[in-house]
């Protein structure tokens, strides 16, 4: 808990959540928080933060980070605390298709998961900008390694290591829309990543949010969040789902 309260402070100072790198815009910043807190006699604690962050490098090169935090806590004790960390590298953004680099490193407590690493390559493809409105399609390859703390999973030709390296292909949709004349905002991003190796090695994810703008540098926020893991530690469920209420704060 303490460790949840230090980030709560120092996020918002240290990140301004999906921005778009083919803007003009030199830098764009989006910071969202979001969450439930139950007391009495049974206290429920679920927060979770997200930051999005793109800056351009040089005329061509665009540096964009998403960062997320999930914390939930039930009856004092924690059930999540985890760590997304999303990099990439484009360029030439502005055009209809282009290259990128990625790197990301994620943990995940429930999972298990101590750390998880991918780094790999792949293009963008625009297919709407218009308005403020934009839809990409995005197909990458990238190198994954997964430290677990524990070696029995839910299918036994992975058991008795604690590690886990494959590489992966991924399909990436990510798109914002302005409806009912900007009055309320729809992005969303997923992406369905298998093993290039194994056909029983993959996971995909759906993250919905709807914003109500409440001034120009201020939106209320509901965000939907669906996980799933084809490997998973022996016992556990492969699906996860997380509903959260918050405010998002960007700087254009």
């Amino acid at each position: 808990m303490k460790r949840l309260v230090l980030i709560f402070f120092v996020l918002p100072i240290c990140l301004f959540a999906q921005t778009d790198e083919s803007d003009t815009l030199k830098l764009q910043a989006r910071l969202s928080l979001s969450g439930i807190f139950q007391g009495g006699n049974v206290q429920t604690v679920i927060f979770r933060a997200n930051s999005d962050l793109s800056y351009k490098l040089w005329e061509k090169w665009v540096f964009k980070t998403q960062n997320s935090f999930v914390y939930q806590e039930f009856g004092k004790q924690k059930a999540d605390e985890d760590i997304l960390s999303l990099n990439f590298l484009y360029f030439n953004p502005r055009k209809k298709i282009y290259p990128l680099l990625l790197g990301f490193v994620s943990t995940n407590f429930r999972r298990q998961i101590d750390v998880r690493t991918l780094l790999g390559g792949g293009v963008t493809f625009q297919l709407l900008k218009n308005d403020g409105n934009w839809l990409k399609i995005a197909l990458s390859s990238e190198y994954e390694q997964t430290e677990f703390n524990n070696d029995t999973f839910n299918r036994a030709a992975y058991n008795g290591t604690q590690s886990i390296d494959t590489f992966r292909g991924t399909i990436w949709i990510k798109g914002k829309y302005h409806l009912f004349k900007r009055k309320l905002i729809v992005g969303h991003e997923s992406y369905y990543q298998p093993s290039l190796e194994r056909g029983d090695n993959y996971r995909w994810r759906v993250d919905l949010g709807l914003e109500i703008p409440l001034t120009k540098y201020l939106n209320f926020r509901t965000n939907f969040l669906h996980t799933f893991e084809s490997i998973v530690i022996e016992g556990q469920r492969q699906e996860d789902s997380l509903l959260t209420f918050g405010f998002t704060v960007k700087n254009f």
